[in-house]
């Protein structure tokens, strides 16, 4: 991965924040790197490399800056091409790390050699999947050292570190300080309940916060999730453990703060990195805004809209199964199906008014009696064969690593068309060039008169067509209507509610 030194040096004076983890700092003489927004003092331009990753970085021997703190810093997301294959890889090495076969075991699940694998990480990200896989588990140590209260041992497990030793070598060897002495530099003074943890997870701005509320209320599940003034509540499973989580902005720092009760450490880290997929916080607002921006219709509301992401969600499963419930005809009257169906086979949860189940898991609801709950029948067919799905891996949403295929299986479902996938693709695969061509909504507002138009008007916007429909979909008035649904232009098997 080529950087153009101008542009990386104009970022760096000026400390521009929208270039925040996209490029890192090393200085020459003190062989330490930095973020482009570190308040230190400003090196000469002859004494210092830039990098594109921090694992890069690493690699060329330069250790992490303690005062700005590489590993807050947001991601960037791999653009398209043969840069799909290592944002598949990076989301692969977030569940599991390298411990299912190392990197000759994560090539084998894409489908390439490992000799490929290493020089597509090299090109993209300037190093190789174990040394990219080594600094974030080194960076989310040092997160959990700085702002948790965990015992180093537990921190060196939730990091993925195996054992203490290990853990106490990477830190010293990384930051010349032992990880206690780090904590102390953190100077934390907040007491923290026990399975209580608190995490501020950094954006590039803008960030279109209150917009971003409306999109996940508009969707929420009821009694598992819950849009609020200023914050956003839900409850979460991961394995056979259950907690929840509250987000709420920290718009001084560019960040959001995530405070969590969960009562496995080992689990933070995938649960962080969902967390940022689904706010997409890594989002590069500035080149997506000049993409779009160019388009006629696009351009008012990319100004009016600044910062506008794409939502994501906690649970693959559970938006296609909310999806499904939503266009379902039932067969009793109120409460809602989606709430009676949370209700009924969801398990308890006490966490406020707002927050009172978890969502039902795939081996619950393949049996359940979902005729009985209210649904009616073909839609708890669907249901049950998704399900089933799930739990015998034929289809798994965490763990995808093919796109194509995985849509194409859940295309296969009854009553899912072209629109269902593309939702899916925009919402849980977190794909940005994900496009509902068949939406009729979407050719209503740029009139055109087929899909087959609407796609090749769509094609100056690649690779950021996600980002456009959901721009066009605020535009549009009737979308605003509480509970209007968007039908799909093949015969309206699909239905989902708008976003806003």
């Amino acid at each position: 991965m080529e950087l153009d030194w101008r542009i990386c040096s104009r970022a760096r004076l000026a400390r521009d924040a929208r270039f925040d983890g996209k490029f890192f700092i090393g200085v020459l003489s003190t062989k330490i790197y930095c973020r482009p927004i570190c308040r230190s003092r400003t090196s000469k331009e002859s004494n210092v490399r830039y990098f594109p990753t921090a694992a890069a970085a690493a690699e060329a021997g330069f250790r992490p800056c303690l005062r700005c703190r590489p590993e807050c810093s947001p991601g960037t997301r791999a653009g398209t091409g043969t840069r799909n294959t290592v944002s598949r890889a990076l989301q692969l090495m977030v569940e599991s790390g390298l411990e299912d076969g190392g990197v000759e075991g994560l090539a084998e699940r894409l489908g390439i050699g490992s000799r490929h694998l290493r020089r597509l990480f090299l090109r993209h990200l300037g190093a190789t999947p174990s040394a990219v896989a080594h600094t974030r588990r080194l960076q989310f140590a040092k997160k959990l050292i700085d702002e948790t209260c965990l015992p180093m041992s537990q921190v060196a497990l939730a990091s993925g570190f195996g054992c203490v030793r290990r853990f106490n070598d990477a830190i010293r060897n990384t930051y010349r300080r032992t990880p206690t002495q780090i904590r102390r530099l953190a100077r934390q003074t907040a007491v923290q309940a026990e399975n209580e943890y608190v995490f501020r997870l950094d954006f590039r701005p803008p960030y279109n916060w209150t917009r971003m509320l409306e999109l996940l209320g508009a969707q929420a599940t009821p009694g598992v999730e819950a849009a609020l003034p200023g914050r956003y509540l839900r409850t979460i499973a991961l394995d056979t453990d259950r907690g929840h989580f509250e987000v709420s902005l920290d718009a001084l720092n560019n960040a959001i703060t995530v405070r969590l009760h969960f009562p496995n450490p080992r689990s933070l880290f995938r649960i962080v990195e969902r967390i940022r997929a689904m706010f997409d916080l890594d989002a590069d607002w500035g080149v997506i805004a000049e993409t779009l921006g160019k388009d006629r219709v696009l351009a008012p509301l990319v100004a009016s809209e600044a910062g506008l992401r794409v939502p994501g969600c906690w649970s693959g499963f559970e938006l296609a199964t909310v999806a499904i419930l939503n266009q379902a005809p039932t067969t009793k009257a109120e409460p809602a199906l989606v709430r009676r169906v949370v209700r009924n086979f969801g398990h308890p949860w006490a966490a406020g008014d707002h927050l009172t189940h978890l969502f039902p898991s795939p081996e619950v609801l393949a049996e359940a009696d979902l005729v009985g709950a209210g649904v009616a029948a073909p839609a708890a067919k669907t249901l049950r064969m998704f399900a089933r799905g799930i739990c015998d891996g034929s289809s798994q949403f965490e763990r995808a690593t093919d796109n194509r295929a995985f849509l194409q299986r859940v295309g296969e479902l009854p009553g899912v068309g072209d629109w269902a996938r593309q939702y899916v693709a925009m919402r849980v695969l977190r794909d940005p060039d994900a496009f509902p061509a068949s939406d009729r909504v979407l050719r209503r507002i740029l009139n055109v008169r087929s899909a087959d138009e609407l796609e090749i008007r769509s094609q100056p916007w690649r690779p950021w067509r996600a980002y456009a429909t959901v721009l066009l979909w605020q535009a549009n008035p009737a979308t605003k209507e509480k509970n209007l649904s968007l039908r799909a232009a093949d015969g309206g098997r699909f239905t989902a509610h708008a976003f806003v």
